[in-house]
């Protein structure tokens, strides 16, 4: 087990350092962020001595590696925009979007595990066709798109609920199922088949020879051993949710990493864009990991791999 996570780790750790190197050469592609700060009558010399300030002279190989030695002391610079500390930035934002993915994460749990529970036991059925037809839809529809269709409805026909900013439960309600309808079509589809295959194993079959309800046989029973895939999948989709999370937070205009992001690409930002996308991308291969780990303990099949 030991040699299996120490693989695992590194491999995270690769993936990590493969990522920073593609994240620095891509953010400079954009340009240099010296001639954004330059009023447009600025003279070489004052272009050049901020270029020395910031760096951006010397070659690629010197900057990313001081690019690695800031990350590595926790020093993200300062924003291009607002001169503020990025680190103050994404202190202020990251609690913001981990508040909305877990309100998404919730609402998944909510709707998926009864769609997929009622989907397999009536196999067959209207209630099956339904099920998988939201299931369908979840993940047919895109997610900003969604998400306005939920403004349109409930905030500008029906001013039931507000369409941006964080505050009370309601401001959650349609960031929340926006991000998180697609995940729910997935975990459904997933759980109806796990679950349709677990009910014709064997065990299955003796419990109901025992005489067990369908209810204890289902939820107890077929339900507890179709879990290993959704958890898996579940890992996973929290990654995923990260990466939607930006759509999401710039409709509604939630104050969080992903909008933290948008503006950063907007105004062209780079340091806020460097750092936001490697502490994403970190959350996302130490899910990962996590995943690996938890499904090895799962099923002790998974080491010997």
């Amino acid at each position: 087990m030991q040699r299996y996570i120490i693989r695992r780790a590194g491999e995270a750790a690769l993936a990590l350092f493969v990522l920073s190197i593609i994240i620095f050469l891509m953010v400079r592609l954009t340009g240099d962020p010296a001639l954004l700060m330059l009023p447009p009558d600025a003279g070489i010399e004052a272009l050049e001595d901020l270029q020395r300030a910031m760096g951006t002279d010397k070659p690629l190989v010197v900057q990313y590696g001081l690019f690695i030695n800031d990350y590595a002391h926790g020093s993200f610079g300062d924003s291009l925009r607002s001169k503020t500390p990025v680190s103050e930035l994404i202190s202020d934002r990251l609690p913001n979007s981990i508040k909305l993915i877990g309100a998404a994460f919730v609402i998944v749990i909510l709707i998926s595990l009864p769609l997929g529970v009622l989907s397999a036991v009536y196999k067959g059925t209207w209630i099956d066709t339904l099920c998988t037809g939201i299931a369908v839809l979840g993940q047919a529809i895109p997610v900003f798109w969604l998400g306005m269709l939920l403004i349109q409805l409930f905030t500008v026909k029906l001013g039931w609920l507000p369409s941006s900013g964080m505050g009370g439960l309601t401001n959650y309600i349609m960031p929340a199922f926006s991000l998180g309808f697609f995940t729910v079509a997935a975990i459904t589809r997933l759980l109806r088949s796990s679950l349709l295959e677990a009910m014709d194993s064997e065990y299955i079959k003796l419990a109901r020879i025992k005489g067990l309800t369908e209810f204890k046989v289902i939820w107890k029973h077929a339900l507890r051993n179709s879990l290993i895939s959704v958890v898996t999948l579940g890992g996973i989709y929290i990654a995923i949710l990260i990466t939607l999370g930006i759509l999401v937070e710039v409709v509604f205009a939630w104050p969080g990493m992903g909008r933290l992001l948008f503006q950063g690409i907007v105004f062209r930002d780079f340091p806020v864009v460097q750092a936001v996308v490697m502490i994403s991308a970190a959350i996302v291969i130490t899910t990962s990991l996590m995943v690996d780990i938890a499904y090895a303990y799962l099923d002790p099949r998974i080491r010997l791999q």
